[in-house]
């Protein structure tokens, strides 16, 4: 580590308060009843429950999503054995990617307990308290026997991850590996540099997986590890081979496996040229691997390369598999992690690799969007789907091998439940989504050729949304589709619209855009420049005259300029006064709608109650009932300026028309989403629980709002949803992201398909 890393992670420890974790509450403690309930007496009522019922443990307290992170700080890292205190870092580090990738809560534990039976004890005894314990860095050989012993003493899962989690991510490197190379598992000869706890186990999965024990030979510091060796270590017996050679180099001829998980540079180059054609070379040594991936690719050409490192392709990082099965063993309350719960995660990392990475990867890599193959055997641990594909695995295991306590009757249900950890949006759009499988229209994309349009388009078109046009030039996004890794085929999952090759559709559309504009100051050089060259344009004409049922523009240039090119294009829908924009925000906390972010500097009262009629019909799409605030700096009353008496005036209008919407105003933002500070200020207010639609009086009063939460909230953003127009038109901002664009796909492809029902 050079003094720059070293001063920058001190840094990152210290600042802006030590450490990386904290506890947060997730129940408020505001009044003295809530006091009553959370401790005495109220308290006493779940725990006659649970001595009722142990398994109630699970339901009433956060048990059922709590593991905890065990070390004695004997084998930390490549630190060696630091002792416990000085492993807190690393183990913090660890609860806090539970938390990041598969949203479960965790406690460090940092035992002061060399003697494994000690150790065993102290464990044991947490079992009350967690629904999962992470064994980590816990030196061989004693973690093998520590395992196995919290195994039948616990009826919780217990995991070593320092042995299985590498040893799964191998399995999965292997088996894509196989894949490349042409070769089959069972008839590969394996070598192994190193023979401690991570080697044995990923041994022991390789021939679960279908190696061959008489084609694998593995080797420590000593040698090789053979049948009547001096001294040998008694959990190695079973993988002693009976051979005559005794050094690495004399077992590496015709290896097709080397499997390094030893020590830095005990691969020579000069020893590569033993091994066989196309050979694969874990060399997971860290930080520095038993050979570096140039010396392989100068020498051996044809091998794949793999390390523990995140600077060079394919890294095996136990990231890629801990949480997720966690998270699959928790969801099922499972009572342990079996073997089959282990393959079926290996088979499923293996499988994740062969889909194209997401847009999320590419972003997490600098923008490079890795293919399956040589460089690319196993995801990169920031792809979001690893919990989708891992934690039903799991689940679904579990359950086979009866170690389930709480099965899952509805696996459909469950994945989407998932994806409020992989985008939280997913939740949200599920009703939207549901609703635009069954009318599966036509949507042109007008940024055709822009990576984020076409990743998302592969998305749309892996989940059924709808059939996308793409409106670009044919070569360039047959190149972009090629160059990005992508499965979409054109003409077959995708129509490819390029103007410049279709002149009897650009005559068409010319023809009625000019009618739309001839009389507004566009002349007929203009009109054909327009269409031609503002993707926005074209891609609302096809709208207007039919060819597509929904449109998705923007992503590029401002986006009122692409607005006021979109408006002339559709006409309002019948009975609008005006459009408005409404832009979602999802939130751990839950969803709100902000109106209106992008249209109207000023509306009326008159504007506002229609828009907030809009809205919240919108609202109702997602399968959420709209609960409404008219904000406003005035609360209830208090001000007669203009804004607070045009708010009260939008109420007014609002009741006329919809008496039954749950809608109050004009109050301030708290007390919109705190009840209690909105009953302080009006006890009989008629809005209940948490607003979740605002109406704000302005235009820069809801997007300052919008953007501000968005900031300080970590939120995800679907929208802005254009409300008003007679056929569904969305327009991009110039920071959406792909997801971002599934998700105004999806909501235009549900109005589409209410549209269609008219």
């Amino acid at each position: 580590m050079d003094d720059v890393l070293r001063k920058a992670a001190l840094e990152y420890h210290l600042y802006p308060r030590p450490g990386k974790l904290a506890i947060v509450a997730t129940k408020r403690m505001e009044t003295s009843r809530d006091l009553s309930l959370a401790y005495s007496p109220g308290v006493a009522a779940a725990c006659d429950a649970i001595v009722e019922d142990e398994d109630a443990s699970f339901d009433l307290t956060s048990r059922a999503n709590l593991v905890a992170v065990i070390t004695n700080g004997t084998a930390v890292l490549g630190l060696g054995n630091i002792g416990p205190l000085a492993s807190k870092p690393v183990m913090e580090g660890k609860a806090v990617l539970f938390k990041k990738f598969a949203g479960i809560d965790s406690f460090d534990i940092e035992i002061n307990e060399q003697d494994p039976d000690k150790f065993i004890e102290t464990v044991a005894r947490l079992e009350p308290s967690f629904g999962g314990i992470n064994l980590e860095d816990i030196k061989a050989p004693e973690c093998f026997r520590i395992e196995q012993i919290l195994r039948e003493k616990m009826k919780i899962p217990v995991f070593h991850d320092d042995q299985h989690g590498t040893a799964i991510i191998v399995g999965a490197a292997v088996l894509n590996a196989m894949i490349v190379q042409g070769k089959k598992i069972e008839e590969v000869k394996i070598v192994t540099s190193g023979a401690g706890a991570a080697a044995l186990s990923c041994v022991r999965i390789l021939k679960a997986l279908g190696a061959s024990p008489e084609n694998i030979t593995m080797t420590d510091k000593e040698g090789v590890v053979y049948a009547g060796r001096p001294n040998l270590d008694p959990t190695l017996e079973d993988v002693a081979r009976v051979t005559d050679a005794r050094t690495l180099p004399e077992v590496l001829p015709g290896a097709d496996i080397f499997l390094g998980l030893s020590a830095p540079r005990v691969l020579k180059e000069e020893w590569l040229g033993l091994l066989a054609p196309n050979p694969l070379i874990l060399a997971l040594a860290n930080p520095e691997p038993e050979i570096m991936p140039d010396l392989v690719r100068r020498a051996r050409p044809d091998a794949i390369v793999a390390t523990g490192r995140s600077d060079f392709p394919n890294q095996v990082n136990n990231v890629l598999c801990f949480p997720f099965i966690f998270r699959g063993a928790l969801d099922v309350r499972a009572t342990a992690i079996t073997e089959s719960m282990k393959l079926a995660v290996v088979k499923a990392i293996a499988e994740l690799a062969r889909v194209e990475a997401s847009e999320a990867v590419a972003a997490a890599y600098g923008g490079h969007a890795p293919t399956f193959g040589a460089e690319y055997i196993i995801p990169k641990p920031f792809d979001p789907r690893l919990i989708m594909h891992i934690a039903p695995a799991v689940a679904q295991a579990a359950m086979d091998a009866g170690v389930a306590r709480r099965p899952i009757e509805d696996f459909e249900a469950y994945k989407h439940e998932l994806e409020r950890f992989v985008f939280r949006s997913g939740q949200l759009l599920r009703p939207v989504i549901e609703m635009a499988r069954k009318a599966y229209p036509r949507i042109v994309y007008a940024e055709g050729e822009d990576e984020r349009t076409l990743r998302a388009v592969q998305s749309v078109v892996d989940d059924r949304l709808a059939r996308p046009v793409l409106l670009g030039r044919a070569d360039s996004i047959v190149s972009r589709i090629q160059q990005l890794g992508l499965r979409l085929q054109p003409g077959k999952d995708v129509e490819i619209l390029d103007l410049d090759q279709e002149p009897e559709l650009f005559k068409r559309l010319l023809a009625a855009y000019s009618a739309k504009v001839g009389r507004r100051g566009t002349p007929p050089e203009a009109a054909i420049r327009h269409v031609r060259k503002r993707p926005t344009v074209a891609a609302g004409m096809l709208l207007a005259v039919g060819e597509v049922d929904a449109a998705i523009c923007g992503g590029a240039g401002d986006w009122w300029r692409q607005f006021q090119y979109a408006l002339p294009m559709i006409p309002r829908r019948s009975g609008s006064g005006r459009v408005y924009a409404m832009t979602a925000l999802i939130l751990q906390t839950g969803v709100l709608f902000f109106c209106d972010t992008h249209v109207n500097m000023d509306p009326s009262a008159e504007e506002i109650a229609e828009m907030t009629l809009m809205a919240a019909s919108s609202v109702r799409h997602f399968g959420i009932t709209p609960k409404v605030a008219l904000l406003s700096h005035s609360n209830f009353g208090v001000s007669n300026s203009p804004s607070a008496k045009k708010m009260r005036q939008a109420l007014s209008l609002i009741h006329a028309c919809d008496p039954e919407l749950e809608v109050d105003g004009e109050m301030h933002g708290d007390a919109a989403l705190v009840e209690q500070i909105r009953h302080q200020a009006l006890p009989d207010s008629t809005l209940h629980g948490i607003a979740n639609l605002l109406i704000f009086p302005n235009l820069d009063s809801a997007n300052i709002a919008f953007n501000l939460v968005k900031a300080t909230g970590d939120g995800v953003t679907v929208g802005p949803i254009l409300l008003g127009l007679a056929k569904p038109m969305h327009i991009a901002v110039p920071s959406v992201t792909a997801r971002g664009i599934i998700n105004l796909s999806a909501v235009a492809a549900m109005e589409a398909a209410l549209a269609a029902q008219k």
